[in-house]
C-alpha cells in the first residue's frame, strides 16, 4: 500500500519517523496492523475481502453512490465512513474508496474548528465533521493508498492538521451494522 505524503510534508512538520513514536503509540500500531491481516485472513478464508462484505447483498453497485446508504455513523464515538466509486475513467487501478470522518461527540474536548475566512458553521453543530483518511481499494479488495481531500469535496469543516492528527486515535467503529468485521478493520486502517 502507498501512503501518499504531500507535496509539502517536510514544511509542514507533521513528518514523523517511526523512532519518534512512544511505546505506547508504536504498540497500538503493532496491534492494529496484526488486526488488519487477521480481519483479511479471516475473510478470505471464504474467498472475500472487507469490500465484498460491505457491498455483500447490496445489489447492482452504482458509482457515487454511498455504500451504505446513509452511511455508517457510530454516534457514541462520533466516527463515520462511507464507501464509494468514481466513474471508471476517474479511478484507474481503484475499484472504489472508503471515507472516513470525525464528528464533534468523538472530538477531543479541546478541539475546535479552524479560522477560515469562509467559514460557515453548520446549522446542526453535530455536522462541524473533519474528513481523516480515505483508503483507496483496488479490485481486489486490497488498500493501495491513503489519502486526504480538499474541503470542498466533502463538505467538511476545517480543523488544525495536528487536531485532525489526534482525531485518528479518537475513531472507533464499535458497531456491528453494517459488518462488524468491516468496522473492526476500518477501525484499525485509522488507527494504523
Amino acid at each position: 500500500m502507498v501512503v501518499k505524503p504531500a507535496d509539502n510534508i517536510e514544511e509542514s512538520g507533521f513528518d514523523v519517523a517511526l523512532e519518534q513514536l512512544d511505546r505506547d503509540a508504536l504498540e497500538k500500531m503493532r496491534v492494529a496492523g496484526e488486526t488488519v491481516l487477521e480481519i483479511k485472513a479471516v475473510l478470505a478464508k471464504t474467498g472475500d475481502n472487507v469490500v465484498g462484505e460491505l457491498l455483500r447483498d447490496k445489489g447492482t453497485f452504482y458509482e457515487w453512490n454511498h455504500y451504505p446508504d446513509g452511511d455508517v455513523y457510530d454516534m457514541e464515538n462520533g466516527s463515520q465512513f462511507f464507501y464509494h466509486a468514481h466513474p471508471a475513467d476517474l479511478r484507474v487501478g481503484e475499484h472504489g474508496h472508503f471515507h472516513t470522518f470525525m464528528r464533534p461527540a468523538g472530538m477531543p474536548d479541546h478541539v475546535k474548528p479552524a479560522e477560515v475566512t469562509d467559514l460557515e458553521m453548520p446549522v446542526d453543530p453535530s455536522d462541524a465533521l473533519s474528513h481523516l483518511i480515505g483508503i483507496s481499494m483496488d479490485e481486489a479488495g486490497e488498500p493501495i493508498c491513503l489519502f486526504t481531500t480538499n474541503r470542498w469535496v466533502t463538505g467538511e469543516t476545517w480543523y488544525k492538521a495536528e487536531h485532525v492528527i489526534k482525531m485518528l486515535d479518537h475513531f472507533v467503529m464499535d458497531l456491528a451494522y453494517p459488518s462488524w468485521p468491516v468496522n473492526i478493520w476500518i477501525t484499525s486502517m485509522n488507527q494504523l
